[in-house]
């Protein structure tokens, strides 16, 4: 029997297992139950086998780790993700918050990657951890971007003011390139081989991935306007957002970016075709990447949280995942701090230190900044490589469980403080 199907009646039993009981019993939001619920998972089977020294369990434990989450993510999933995710933006938003969102998806991200590396470099020479300077630089360019996924999928639940939810939004789906670009410039500086600076690199990742995510779309766009066949606009649909990654993949641009452009103009068309009274014809489009986009969440945050076992085994992981959650938090905060100082006025009529906690709280991390730690195995020792790995782990399991489930009680928080200021 194909392997492939058995891992894939395994995660669908467990997410719709997960699922129901948590419609049914707890009612945390879904993406948050899923991951939750497969750490419980993963963390009993881990006792299991302690306790019984059971073969079997052993064998389950190892099936997990076969999965290649990174290749699921960076050459499987992701390019659909991010399409779902931007295919109904809101534009006209993007256009009258585009100062702040470009301040945040670029200065903050650069900043928040450096603010990271060096106070995580601190803490590396306290106890004397194996990193050096751009290790530590690298692994802020891992985990300064916020997750798109994560922010379109959790963030909009806790109804945020609707200006505000679409700066967070809009971050997270711009700050990829950005990320990438760091990652790609200080690994280059780990492994001491000349992949240009960063504003070259910058330059190649962003622009490259605009042009061809454009034309692709483009042309795809051209079919999709003319067909009135639903399923052929699904899969013109489906064709761009493969197509332009791929071709990224080939020239070394972002694939992340070009789906993000690809959904942003499938969106301009979309709204166009709305503004026409024509919403009947897309019913089936948006249905589709709407079931689409919450079946890849779902298999994302099963597939992460039945990876934890294998992080509690890792050396130093109780320092690390600590040292990770704390700076990581600090170099978010101080980096939105630094750019709400640029952006002139803030939105819904925020003072600084108030929006700094929103979004500070409200950056989740996710599958991308996982798959870039993944990626750093062939160049980094192993004891490197786990506590990155590892602190990478960190971070998201705590954004998305701890910072998800408790985003709703701060920003009521922080509308209560601001009720008494006025």
């Amino acid at each position: 029997m194909s392997p492939f199907l058995v891992y894939a009646v395994i995660l669908l039993l467990i997410i719709v297992v997960i699922g129901f009981f948590n419609e049914k019993i707890t009612k945390f939001t879904y993406e948050i139950s899923l991951m939750l619920f497969s750490v419980v998972i993963g963390i009993i089977l881990l006792l299991a086998n302690s306790l019984l020294r059971s073969v079997s369990v052993m064998e389950i434990l190892n099936s997990v780790h076969r999965i290649n989450l990174q290749s699921f993510l960076m050459e499987g999933v992701l390019c659909f993700m991010l399409f779902a995710g931007s295919c109904h933006m809101r534009l006209l938003d993007f256009k009258k918050h585009a100062k702040i969102i470009g301040l945040l998806s670029i200065g903050a991200t650069l900043l928040g990657a450096v603010f990271y590396g060096l106070l995580f470099y601190a803490v590396a020479r306290l106890f004397h951890l194996p990193l050096s300077l751009p290790v530590c630089l690298m692994f802020g360019s891992i985990t300064a971007p916020t997750d798109p996924i994560a922010a379109t999928s959790i963030l909009k639940k806790f109804n945020l003011p609707k200006d505000t939810g679409f700066i967070i939004e809009g971050e997270s789906l711009l700050n990829d390139g950005v990320g990438v670009a760091l990652f790609v410039c200080f690994s280059g500086m780990v492994t001491a081989e000349e992949n240009g600076g960063f504003f070259s690199v910058m330059i190649r990742e962003l622009f490259g991935a605009v042009l061809v995510g454009g034309v692709v779309s483009f042309i795809c766009l051209f079919v999709f306007r003319n067909t009135k066949d639903s399923a052929r606009r699904i899969f013109t649909s489906l064709l761009a957002v493969s197509a332009s990654y791929m071709l990224c993949e080939c020239f070394e641009f972002s694939g992340a970016i070009a789906s993000v452009v690809c959904g942003v103009l499938f969106s301009a068309f979309r709204n166009l075709e709305a503004s026409k009274g024509r919403v009947m014809e897309l019913e089936q489009f948006d249905g589709f990447w709407e079931i689409l986009d919450s079946l890849l969440n779902s298999l994302l945050y099963v597939m992460l949280g039945l990876s934890f076992p294998h992080i509690l085994q890792m050396p130093h992981v109780l320092l690390m995942s600590c040292a990770a959650i704390m700076m990581n938090l600090i170099g978010r905060s101080s980096s939105v701090l630094s750019m709400s100082f640029l952006a002139g006025g803030l939105p819904d009529g925020y003072d600084r230190i108030s929006f700094t906690k929103l979004l500070t709280w409200g950056g989740l991390r996710g599958g991308l900044s996982v798959a870039l730690a993944m990626s750093t195995q062939p160049f980094l020792g192993s004891d490197t490589y786990c506590i990155v790995l590892g602190g990478t782990y960190a971070i998201v399991f705590f954004t998305t469980i701890v910072q998800g489930m408790t985003m709703a009680k701060v920003y009521q928080g922080i509308e209560k403080k601001r009720r008494s200021q006025k």
